[in-house]
């Protein structure tokens, strides 16, 4: 898969529609201080194969270079400043290149993915600080595409949920589906993985709950902005075991959230096995795989975002997710 550029813009497009990564134009250059960290990820060599590995990069970030032209590329080292281009989709065959470009704007690593599935409560210590029962099958929900939202940019608080504040953080790590799945079995889930990020699953907890929003959770977490993820995708070869990683959260500089995925109730092979029965996960898929104790509305007295507030995400190995917090 090819990009293409129209003559007399500033926009790239892919000249394949329906991917994951490229299906929506570049927005313009402009000047944004950069508002995440990296780390963990070892950038030993440029170009990264194995024999389990189909891709020829180690780890990708989207973005927006000083050109004004949107790219997907490999960053050179832990600061995201440059990267070297990877020519087309980097789960459709997009080959790293040797050339440099620098990082104007970060951008999420997916545009929009086919599909954002999430597992509720399935961390140990979540359940047990929300007074619920350990559930013995992983609870799904979705969440809309237009809930993506860029590193460093804001997540905007709605109106309708704003009076009282109720909107929440929650850190999780994320499954890329890398090929087509279906009716994986706990022993060969992995196989189909492309890489993990790091999102913040927003969430308006009266929406939630019976207050406005009849106990259902897909409405409630659904508002434009509530799914930043980013700032890296990491091949998957670097993370062996997606189900040994420490994770945390900080709110204006105070750790709210730090566990590890080790107190997953259903661990990353599990939940890919379980949601691909009888089900194709499309490539390009995302899974955010639950969230640890420590959220907000279980506190006393309850911590809610506000606007001013500055969330910042972090998964070992992969990086950390910085969103300021404004209101619509």
């Amino acid at each position: 898969m090819s990009s293409s550029t129209p003559r007399g813009t500033n926009q790239t497009y892919c000249s394949s529609s329906g991917c994951a990564f490229c299906n929506t134009p570049t927005q313009s250059r402009k000047q944004q201080k950069h508002m995440f960290c990296f780390r963990g990820v070892a950038q030993s060599s440029r170009h990264f194969t194995s024999k389990r590995n189909m891709y020829n990069w180690s780890s990708f970030i989207r973005f927006v270079s000083v050109d004004g032209l949107e790219y997907f590329g490999q960053p050179t080292d832990s600061s995201l400043t440059s990267a070297h281009v990877i020519d087309g989709c980097p789960l459709k065959g997009g080959a790293l290149s040797d050339r440099l470009v620098r990082v104007e704007k970060l951008l999420a690593p997916l545009a929009q993915p086919p599909n954002i599935i999430c597992i509720g409560l399935n961390y140990k210590k979540h359940a047990s600080e929300t007074g619920m029962a350990v559930p013995s099958h992983p609870i799904v929900f979705y969440k809309n595409s237009a809930t993506i939202q860029n590193p460093g940019d804001p997540i905007v608080i709605p109106s309708i949920a704003s009076s009282p504040p109720e909107v929440d953080y929650e850190a999780e790590l994320v499954v890329v589906i890398g090929k087509a799945c279906k009716n994986a079995t706990k022993e060969n889930a992995l196989d189909f993985v492309a890489g993990y990020t790091v999102a913040n699953d927003v969430s308006a907890r009266r929406w939630q709950g019976n207050v406005r929003g009849g106990s259902q959770w897909c409405f409630a977490k659904s508002f434009d902005t509530f799914c930043p993820i980013g700032p890296v995708v990491v091949g998957k070869d670097i993370i062996p075991d997606p189900n040994q990683l420490g994770l945390s959260c900080t709110l204006n500089g105070t750790t709210m959230q730090s566990s590890s995925t080790s107190d997953m109730i259903f661990d990353v092979p599990t939940i890919i096995a379980f949601l691909s029965q009888g089900t194709t996960l499309l490539p390009g898929t995302i899974i955010l795989t639950g969230t640890p104790e420590g959220v907000g509305f279980t506190r006393q007295p309850p911590v809610f975002l506000t606007p001013g507030d500055n969330v910042s995400v972090s998964v070992e190995k992969i990086g950390c997710l910085n969103n300021p917090v404004v209101s619509e």
